[in-house]
């Protein structure tokens, strides 16, 4: 039943991508599904980046990128500026630095985007009175949905029991964990980092840029202590995975260095070692998808390197 509801999903999703407008790349091409459906997050667009040369003969290792929408073309973000995932993946292949990939770039939900990356199973480590301080202060924010609890165990659970399945069926993918990765800046950075702690057996590697620990909740949250603790229990294992975190000094980023720097610690005492884990300090950079292009290289080839 659910091959068949996959494959019904899969005609659905490929007839209906024939009229949506493609992304304008500097390599390779962009399929896009507009609205993809799930049982339980809100429908949103799912972008597939496709290398040149991608012919449906060969098997590819797949990267899931969370905020999608930046990824590929500056045309439609906020900001005008774009990741440039394309120029940087490009080359990479061309020369055989890393293996043959495609890229499914995940648009956020807009207002619901900061409850679908904060990490819940963390939050809930926090007590009741800390979780309704982080509530109170959130719900607040800008345009905040009228329920700002966590939801990202349902974000994760489409990520992994709907669109993986989906992608592994309407393209030529290797489907172990060896070949799945997971990336994405800021809140980004933490869904990624929940991802493979939630996961380990779906991702085998998460590149988080610019992890915006303080995660919610104003100065003085008790989020990063929270997520301190639930990486200390739930890291995934060294000898299978590989972590990469990167911060710059400028901005937002200027808040990371002591946060990262207890993570890193974790990391550590966890058994990770220059094999298999990353953090890169970029002094003078902010927090902007200007500054997460000029270091795209440096986190795929490690996850993704022949």
């Amino acid at each position: 039943m659910m091959i068949r509801t996959i494959l019904l999903t899969l005609l659905g999703f490929i007839a209906a991508s024939a009229g949506a407008q493609p992304a304008h790349t500097a390599s390779g091409r962009v399929q896009r599904f507009e609205r993809f459906p799930s049982r339980h997050v809100d429908a949103r667009t799912v972008d597939v980046w496709l290398p040149d040369g991608y012919d449906g003969t060969q098997r590819f290792a797949v990267l899931y990128m969370h905020d999608g929408r930046g990824l590929f073309d500056s045309a439609i973000t906020w900001n005008h500026l774009e990741w440039g995932v394309d120029e940087a993946l490009g080359p990479l292949m061309a020369s055989g630095t890393i293996r043959n990939t495609i890229v499914v770039g995940v648009w956020h939900n807009n207002a619901k985007r900061h409850i679908e990356y904060l990490p819940q199973r963390a939050y809930f480590l926090m007590s009741e009175a800390e979780q309704r301080s982080v509530i109170e202060t959130d719900s607040k924010g800008p345009g905040a949905p009228p329920d700002v609890r966590p939801i990202s165990d349902a974000y994760l659970r489409f990520l992994v029991t709907e669109l993986k399945p989906f992608i592994d069926s309407a393209f030529a993918t290797r489907t172990d964990r060896e070949n799945t990765f997971v990336a994405g800046s800021s809140m980004g950075g933490l869904i990624s980092m929940y991802a493979i702690c939630e996961y380990p057996r779906v991702f085998g590697g998460a590149a988080c840029f610019s992890t915006h620990w303080p995660g919610s909740g104003g100065l003085g949250s008790p989020v990063p202590a929270a997520l301190m603790r639930y990486m200390r229990e739930f890291l995934p294992a060294p000898d299978t995975h590989k972590l990469y975190f990167d911060y710059g000094t400028e901005g937002l980023d200027s808040l990371y260095k002591p946060f990262q720097a207890q993570a890193d610690e974790i990391i550590r005492d966890r058994g990770f070692t220059a094999k298999n884990w990353m953090t890169l300090e970029y002094p003078g950079e902010e927090h902007s998808e200007r500054a997460w292009r000029k270091r795209l290289a440096i986190p795929f080839t490690f996850l993704l390197g022949n």
